[in-house]
Formats: C-alpha cells, structure tokens, sequence
C-alpha cells in the first residue's frame, strides 16, 4: 500500500479509497480507464468526476454509496436535487418503515379529503405539508433500505441471484 495522505479536506474519492486500503496505483489498475494523473486531478477537487467514472470507483472499490454521495453533494444537477442517503442497519430500518407505515396509514384518509376537490386550500396546506414530508422520509428509508441491500451484496452476505429471482415472481 502507498503512503496515506495527510492532506485535510480530502475528496469523498480519495477518502473512499484510503479507507478501502487502495493506493492510487491499485485504484487505476482497478479502474482501468481512469489514468493516475486524472484521478491526482479528481481527488484533489481540480477536476469533476465522470458519472461514468463515479461508477467505475463504485464498482472497483467496493462502495454502493459513492454514486449517491456523488449526486448529493458533487453533481452540478444532483446536489440541488438528491437527498443523500444516510447508511443505517436493518432494524432501524425496518423501525422507521413500519413507524412511517403506521402514520402515512393515519394520514391516508385527509390526503383523500384534501385532494378529492385538486386543490389545495389554506386550511388544508399545514397537513398536505405533513404528509408530504412524510413521504419524503419514507422515500429516504426506502433508499437506505436498498442500499442496506447493495452493501450486503458487495460483502458477500447476500447473494443477489437470490433477489433477482424473487424479482422476476
């Protein structure tokens, strides 16, 4: 392994690939279509990623979060757009799935009522506001759920022919 860099405000690239052990080197052999002198370029913030290179990391180094991480905070369009996931175990997962299930169960009936006439009155926007955000949560714990997911297929705990099959019932 090369030498670890003590450089402070390091690149979710470059940081990603120190923690996995990589030196740059090992990371370009992996990458194959990534050269040393653009991936200097790339984890010293001089020069944006690929999308295309983003996955190419992802893949190499074993990280299904750095495509999200990408979008979130790197990406001219994604940042403005991409919640980043936040990485969480299955059972506070699963605690905030069946948490948000159990309100969005209540709050079905008076998204029926607000949304029965198409619009949306000032009595009814607190609650449709409400709603919405839960939605978003639960838009977030779905995400967190699939990269759980991704994560466990990556270390070998899960085999994904296994959820390809139930896929396709």
């Amino acid at each position: 392994m090369g030498r670890r860099s003590v450089r402070k405000n390091k690149t979710i690239f470059q940081q990603i690939r120190e923690e996995k052990g990589l030196s740059r080197e090992a990371a370009c052999e992996r990458l194959g279509s990534v050269s040393y002198s653009r991936l200097v370029r790339i984890e010293a913030g001089e020069t944006p990623a690929y999308p295309e290179e983003v996955m190419l990391m992802a893949e190499a180094y074993g990280e299904p979060n750095l495509p999200n991480l990408y979008c979130a905070n790197e990406c001219p369009l994604g940042k403005n757009y991409i919640p980043e996931i936040e990485v969480k175990e299955l059972p506070i997962i699963t605690l905030e799935t069946l948490n948000l299930l159990n309100r969005l169960t209540k709050q079905k009936d008076r998204l029926i009522e607000i949304s029965a006439d198409g619009e949306l009155s000032p009595d009814e926007y607190r609650d449709f506001t409400a709603i919405r955000k839960d939605l978003e949560k639960m838009s977030m714990v779905i995400d967190s759920m699939q990269l759980w997911i991704e994560n466990r297929i990556v270390d070998g705990s899960i085999r994904e022919e296994l959820l390809s099959d139930e896929r396709s019932e």
